[in-house]
């Protein structure tokens, strides 16, 4: 098999990557090619961008998370059926866990998938200048491919005059992009990055298709399509399984198959709770019925369920929606007493404590479902990283394991109202909840501000024995 793509670089965080890379995305697709989307590190809100442009469940790719072996498996079988892929990058091309080398970035993405780079190069404040930022790019690793460039915010034709004679004399790749700036094509941010797709609606959706579309008309496909093709890469004979669709049915989301197998487990979906990897949604599909419920609408949990999962988002954003929801948090909070299983996240452990307050400075508490005896407060200082734990605590359905990784990201801080609150991971790397510990653990639920890939850990399979027994 031959799996032909390129990935979107920058030279730095904040050059455009996820435009840019859109907006490739969007001309391929226009061109007749099936593209399949790729986040390369830990984020989950630009990949809900991909899926507004494509139509297809874009993947994040990370090797920590997920390993060399899980990486390259992830990207072969969700590709098995595409014609190209577009792999946006995270933060400089060369920036990963440390200094001494790429381990974690993009430049050692493509080295393991063996892919070009198109280096998106920001020349706002440079003109000659931006030829030797190139140059340092192009030459600073032999066995990072970079195979063309695009400028991004050009002030004028003069400006671009000034860079293409630079490059002219020292640089050989092609300029398959020239943008100028236009304020009009920026989208709306928040505290993590962008507002996640999933709370855009089909105004907001047409807007950055059309920006999108704009941002294409100024990118050479011919050459870039050259690029593609010219590289192919991951050959392989091995067997690839097809990947579970989500689909949406009326107001619930659930995975089609043939056969419903037990047990059912309930995953928080809405505008608080949408980070999550869609492979691991596909890993569960595999072996469970899932279905989606929103905190913030829905009123009831089914009588079937066997456990539940709360993943990260923003549940301070509309935390005055949550805590209305009396019904929902009682019941969350019942359930979670009689000991079903529950698995949470970040935003999803925030939603587990009493209350979440400091967001844009309000001084209110709003009241969440209160299973542990903490209190979420914004702080607006940001704690970000890769993170590694110690299973410490032989009492949760995560007993069998002895390492987690996972990463961080978020602006608040959980405060214990208790020192004897029991905690699982001792972490290695990290912040976690408090001194270097994470993970709340009470009856039968795991609460953490650590987010996991289950490609390279065995959460998911924990989780589900534990499911499975509280079903019997």
């Amino acid at each position: 098999m031959v799996i032909p793509g390129i990935v979107i670089a920058g030279t730095t965080s904040g050059v455009g990557k996820t435009t840019i890379s859109m907006a490739i995305m969007y001309g391929l697709e226009r061109r007749g090619f099936k593209v399949q989307p790729f986040k390369i590190g830990p984020d989950y809100i630009d990949p809900s961008y991909h899926n507004i442009i494509t139509k297809r469940k874009s993947r994040n790719l990370d090797v920590w998370l997920m390993g060399k072996q899980g990486l390259v498996e992830a990207y072969r079988r969700n590709s098995v059926d595409a014609d190209c892929t577009v792999l946006e990058g995270v933060m400089g091309l060369y920036d990963g866990m440390n200094g001494k080398n790429n381990f974690a970035s993009t430049a050692n993405v493509t080295e393991i998938l063996e892919l070009p780079v198109i280096l998106v190069v920001d020349a706002r404040k440079a003109a000659r200048s931006v030829a030797a930022i190139a140059w340092g790019f192009i030459k600073f690793d032999s066995k990072v491919k970079i195979s063309g460039i695009i400028l991004n915010n050009l002030s004028s034709e003069r400006h671009l005059r000034y860079i293409v004679e630079a490059f002219d004399s020292k640089i050989k790749l092609p300029i398959i992009g020239k943008i100028f700036s236009d304020r009009k094509m920026s989208y709306t941010k928040r505290h993590l990055g962008l507002v996640p797709g999933m709370e855009l609606n089909l105004e907001d959706q047409k807007a950055i298709i059309d920006n999108t579309n704009r941002i294409a008309e100024k990118i050479d496909f011919d050459k870039l399509i050259d690029i593609v093709k010219n590289h192919n890469t991951l050959k392989s004979n091995n067997p690839i399984s097809k990947n579970f669709l989500c689909e949406k049915e009326s107001k619930r989301y659930h995975y089609s198959k043939n056969k419903r197998p037990t047990p059912k487990i309930l995953i928080a979906l809405d505008k608080s709770f949408n980070f999550y990897y869609q492979d691991n949604l596909d890993l569960l599909a595999r072996k469970v019925e899932l279905e989606f419920f929103s905190p913030i609408e829905d009123t009831e949990i089914p009588s079937d369920c066997s456990g539940i999962i709360l993943g990260g988002g923003f549940p301070e954003v509309i935390a005055d929606k949550l805590e209305k929801n009396t019904q929902m948090r009682k019941r969350i909070l019942k359930l979670a007493k009689d000991g079903i299983p529950i698995y949470a996240e970040c935003g999803g452990l925030m939603y587990l404590t009493r209350s979440i307050s400091g967001f844009k400075n309000t001084k209110r508490k709003y009241r969440m479902v209160g299973f542990f005896d903490a209190d979420t407060l914004m702080t607006g200082k940001l704690t970000l990283g890769y993170t590694e734990g110690r299973i410490i605590q032989n009492q949760s359905f995560l007993k069998n394991l002895k390492r987690v990784k996972g990463h961080e990201f978020h602006y608040s801080m959980v405060i214990p109202d208790k020192n004897d609150i029991t905690m699982i991971y001792k972490l290695t790397r990290g912040k976690g909840i408090i001194d270097g510990m994470d993970g709340f653990h009470q009856g039968n639920c795991v609460a953490s501000y650590m987010h996991t890939h289950f490609i390279s850990s065995n959460i998911s399979n924990s989780f589900i024995e534990s499911c499975l027994n509280y079903s019997r």
